[in-house]
């Protein structure tokens, strides 16, 4: 009986990291996204990236267009210009990959939830526009980390992940200034 007990004893303990990293480190019942813990394919990343890149593009040219705040027309500026230029990395990247022969990017059209995104910025005006563009960057920004982060450590084609891997930081500091612009435009 005392054998069993410590051999219970012994499985729980050993249990107990992967359920503690389950958690992410944090006290919130939120979930990571998916793609931190788990692998992005390079078909994936190949025709997600054209359309994710192509709605910060055009989202903020009418950002440009709409927006009456000079901040928000500073980020939306900046968007057009890195997005662009990641977008032109990504096509050398993917002329230089090797496992993206058979892959074919999405290419210029964006896919229906970026489309959808795209036609909701063009009805909102006003301080509803600001609020929404702000926030749609945000949550693109969280996806793009995060899918980037993955596919810089696991991707399989090194152009790729060597791509991934220098877009990253921008990215970030994307993420960082439009947690900072929706911090400045609350209410």
């Amino acid at each position: 009986m005392k054998t069993l007990l410590i051999v219970a004893a012994a499985a729980l303990l050993a249990s107990a990291p992967a359920v503690l990293a389950q958690t992410n480190g944090t006290k919130s019942n939120t979930v990571a996204p998916v793609m931190a813990d788990s692998k992005v394919d390079t078909q994936t990343f190949v025709t997600t990236v054209p359309s994710a890149n192509e709605f910060e593009i055009q989202s903020s040219k009418l950002a440009e267009e709409k927006s009456s705040s000079k901040d928000v027309k500073a980020f939306a500026s900046r968007m057009i210009k890195d997005h662009t230029k990641a977008g032109e990395d990504f096509k050398a990247a993917l002329s230089k990959g090797q496992t993206t022969a058979s892959v074919k990017p999405a290419g210029p059209a964006l896919q229906p939830k970026e489309q959808q995104m795209l036609d909701e910025l063009k009805g909102a005006s006003g301080k509803a526009f600001d609020q929404k563009y702000i926030q749609m960057q945000t949550d693109a920004h969280r996806d793009a980390v995060a899918m980037f982060s993955t596919y810089a450590q696991s991707g399989d084609d090194p152009a790729m992940k060597e791509f991934a891997k220098k877009t990253l930081p921008v990215l970030k500091m994307h993420e960082k200034h439009v947690k900072e612009l929706g911090a400045a435009h609350q209410g």
